[in-house]
């Protein structure tokens, strides 16, 4: 088995929200991003960057595009606003499958549609374009925001992975793996297209 295309820096646009390839120009909009309402500080067990550390992020997510191993994606608004980052990562050609993350956005972003949208663009692409069979998201244990809007995208909970890694605190971090496969994409799918018919 194998994509039936290869996964590529794309631009995908929708109505609320353009994922554009990440560049290292897009800095100074992330680290506004970043910067609203303390994120980078009161997201601490997600994967958002210190202002400090943002730099690293964009030329280590770059640095992974070449080998095949993540393909970033800049979230930005209708207006042209950043509003974070995301990411295809874990990208296995022989299933084929691939993984949704890495993802974070802005707090005034959150609730506005624009995640759920992202996630639309992004599975289509997965299943429509590059073919593939499985969509992976993992998320972490305390993260119940984020383990909530995976359950609304309809994606079902594979298990819970304890003690796979640690925060920046040190502290051991659960993880919490969630799939949609190729069969359940259509469903999801008109979930995801009818909650944002919602917001027109």
């Amino acid at each position: 088995m194998a994509f039936r295309t290869a996964p590529s820096p794309v631009t995908l646009t929708g109505r609320l929200v353009e994922l554009r390839p990440l560049e290292r120009s897009h800095h100074d909009g992330l680290l506004d991003a970043l910067l609203e309402g303390g994120l980078h500080e009161n997201a601490w067990y997600t994967s958002v960057p210190s202002p400090e550390g943002l730099s690293a992020e964009i030329d280590r997510r770059l640095g992974l595009i070449d080998s095949g191993e993540m393909i970033p994606f800049t979230a930005v608004d209708a207006s042209g606003r950043i509003l974070g980052l995301t990411s295809f990562y874990d990208i296995v050609a022989d299933v084929p499958r691939l993984h949704i993350g890495y993802t974070w956005n802005r707090p005034s972003a959150h609730g506005t549609g624009t995640n759920a949208e992202s996630k639309l663009l992004l599975m289509q692409h997965a299943f429509e374009t590059l073919g593939v069979f499985r969509v992976g998201l993992t998320t972490q244990w305390v993260n119940f925001q984020s383990r909530a809007a995976i359950e609304r995208l309809g994606a079902k909970q594979d298990g819970v992975m304890r003690a796979m890694s640690r925060y920046r605190n040190g502290a051991l971090r659960d993880s919490v793996e969630y799939s949609v496969i190729e069969p359940e994409w259509p469903a999801v799918k008109a979930n995801l297209e009818q909650r944002l018919a919602k917001r027109r």
